[in-house]
């Protein structure tokens, strides 16, 4: 075997346990992962096969947390982007957001967009951060979006109308849960699934190149014979 793994998806989960274990607030969980964000995205910008990185940031269920956790995770995120632009063009990465980011704040979509804008012409990594990201949502709108133009709903039409347009190879959960989330659906259908008990901000690029290691003994059959 000598699968190359084109596209790799991470759920991103532990930012909490991992600070609430230094004896810190969750928040500062929150920053270390942001570090890890840069870290692994930078590995994967490097690596001649991974052609696409999608990271679950924030999903359409996290409005729930407490107010005071979802302003911080707003003003980090606005942080992040400000601060990652430099990292993007040094790197050749290019940003494309997924999800419905109109529930987002004018200026954090205004500093997004910005950096969508600035990064367009990178022809290296495409990074994708999941905000305000649910799978069941980002399927709704893309019938909707086909039904609006009239367009026919097939398997085709609709893998093009979807936010990530780009089928997983592998699936990447940290934080010990044994669960996809509502998280890339569509696209996971024949992705390889790898779960670690390691919380994210203590993942690491060695950990992944065992895991990409791991991915291409895998015998892909895609629901047929080899």
């Amino acid at each position: 075997m000598n699968n190359l793994p084109s596209h790799i998806a991470i759920i991103m989960d532990g930012n909490g346990r991992w600070a609430k274990a230094q004896g810190k607030n969750r928040t500062f969980g929150h920053e270390k992962g942001a570090e890890t964000v840069r870290a692994i995205t930078t590995y994967c910008s490097q690596h001649p096969q991974i052609k696409h990185l999608t990271l679950y940031a924030f999903s359409t269920e996290n409005w729930k947390r407490p107010k005071l956790e979802v302003e911080f995770l707003m003003k980090l995120l606005e942080r992040y982007f400000k601060k990652e632009l430099p990292l993007y063009l040094e790197n050749n990465i290019q940003f494309l957001p997924i999800g419905n980011l109109s529930s987002f704040s004018p200026s954090l979509q205004k500093t997004i967009l910005n950096v969508c804008e600035a990064t367009a012409h990178c022809t290296g990594l495409v990074q994708s951060l999941a905000l305000n990201y649910g799978g069941k949502d980002e399927i709704i709108r893309a019938a909707q979006k086909l039904h609006e133009a009239n367009i026919s709903i097939t398997e085709t039409s609709l893998s093009q109308a979807l936010d990530c347009t780009q089928e997983v190879d592998i699936l990447i959960r940290t934080g010990g849960d044994h669960r996809i989330s509502n998280f890339l659906l569509w696209q996971s259908a024949y992705a390889e699934l790898f779960f670690t008990n390691t919380l994210w901000p203590e993942f690491k690029s060695d950990e992944l190149e065992k895991i990409l290691s791991k991915f291409q003994k895998v015998e892909r059959r895609f629901g047929g014979l080899n």
